[in-house]
């Protein structure tokens, strides 16, 4: 029998030492591709060197490549120079394309798009086989949390990510909308990567109390204006019922000033048992503003059967793939919310509903496929 083809993953995080909505899925990204590859991954981190890891069946190599420091006069000037978004000059480092030079793959997949940068400036790059799955934009939050310089690099931002899409064999993204997008440029091999978290046991939403959850990081900014969001509807959301309460789960903002919570709101901060917690729930409040890429805190709930109130960013093309109906406005926010709040039979047949759909979805293999077609096509593209 012959030996299975390697793909090697470029990771910003180290999906080790690292938390977060990228990092769950760039894990489940390793662990999907595992079925029909071998599987390595090179990783920024603050370590370096390589070990063993088990995140993927059969064990994944991880490579740690020591994240350089942000300097921002010299990032500056390199962006300049190199007329490059200052996400994209900051991702590209000697260290990391001696890494990528010294570790054999038949495919490169880059997570994130800055992340293929010094894929492209190493000697395997227009050489071997490359991949990129794009996540979100940056040019999306860069536009909506960092005012002027935010302004004035969101459209690098978007000429630099069509440049790596234009330059990798294959692309993916985790938005239906920002696929056609690429396709509409001339990039004919992007493709939504449909992914879905696998099923896990399913919450018993007929014996929660009235208590929804916010959940998320607020240290990535559209985190933390949808939680100032959810707060200030809060009042309005638990009016009149007894008990109602809304528990925010996630770390605080290291840069965003305090926020005063009305009653009926706890901060929690990260809880160690996050499933026993969200099986308190009645179910989820995702207000989001600022979207892109695949929502992660929505396929964390779906998999239980967690129903969830959210906007068209929090949903994403993952509406479409769950029947969902999203809120457009405060109002229907807020109308949404207390439904879940004074409708238990409602409540949980639409968890029901989401956990079935996940469960189904995982047994005909649909996350599987998608990253094997991925991977496949990178391999059989012509130069």
């Amino acid at each position: 029998m012959s030996a299975r083809p390697t793909v090697a993953l470029l990771l910003s995080k180290d999906p080790v030492l690292e938390r977060g909505g990228d990092v769950e899925l760039s894990r489940l990204l390793m662990t999907l591709a595992a079925d029909t590859y071998a599987v390595t991954a090179i990783c920024l981190s603050e370590q370096s060197g390589t070990v063993e890891t088990d995140l993927v069946p059969g064990g994944l190599t991880l490579h740690r490549v020591r994240k350089p420091e942000v300097a921002p006069a010299r990032l500056a000037r390199r962006s300049l120079a190199g007329r490059r978004s200052l996400v994209h000059v900051r991702f590209d480092s000697p260290e990391l394309r001696a890494t990528i030079e010294a570790v054999h793959a038949d495919v490169y997949l880059a997570e994130h798009s800055y992340m293929a940068e010094s894929f492209l400036a190493s000697r395997r790059g227009g050489v071997d086989r490359f991949a990129v799955n794009t996540h979100v934009s940056e040019s999306l939050v860069w536009r909506a949390t960092r005012g002027l310089l935010g302004r004035v690099e969101a459209p690098r931002l978007v000429r630099d990510e069509l440049r790596v899409a234009r330059a990798a064999d294959a692309v993916s993204t985790f938005d239906a909308e920002e696929a056609r997008e690429y396709r509409d440029r001339g990039v004919q091999s992007a493709r939504w990567l449909d992914l879905t978290l696998p099923p896990g046991d399913e919450v018993d939403v007929a014996s929660t109390p009235p208590r929804l959850v916010f959940l998320g990081t607020r240290d990535w900014p559209p985190n933390q204006e949808a939680f100032e969001r959810a707060v200030a509807l809060w009042p309005r959301i638990g009016a009149g019922i007894a008990g109602a309460e809304l528990c925010v789960v996630g770390g605080a903002s290291a840069s965003a000033g305090p926020v005063e919570l009305p009653p009926g709101v706890r901060d929690l901060g990260f809880v160690d048992d996050l499933h026993g917690f969200l099986a308190t729930c009645r179910g989820m409040v995702a207000p989001i503003s600022t979207g892109g890429g695949v929502r992660v805190k929505f396929l964390d709930a779906a998999r239980i059967g967690l129903p969830v109130v959210g906007t068209p960013a929090a949903v994403g093309s993952l509406d479409a793939v769950y029947g969902l109906e999203t809120c457009e406005d405060d109002d229907e926010l807020v109308a949404a919310a207390r439904r879940l709040l004074t409708e238990v039979d409602a409540a949980v047949a639409d968890g029901a509903r989401l956990h079935a759909i996940t469960a189904r979805r995982w047994q005909d293999r649909r996350p599987h496929e998608a990253v094997r077609s991925l991977l496949d096509d990178a391999m059989a593209a012509s130069r």
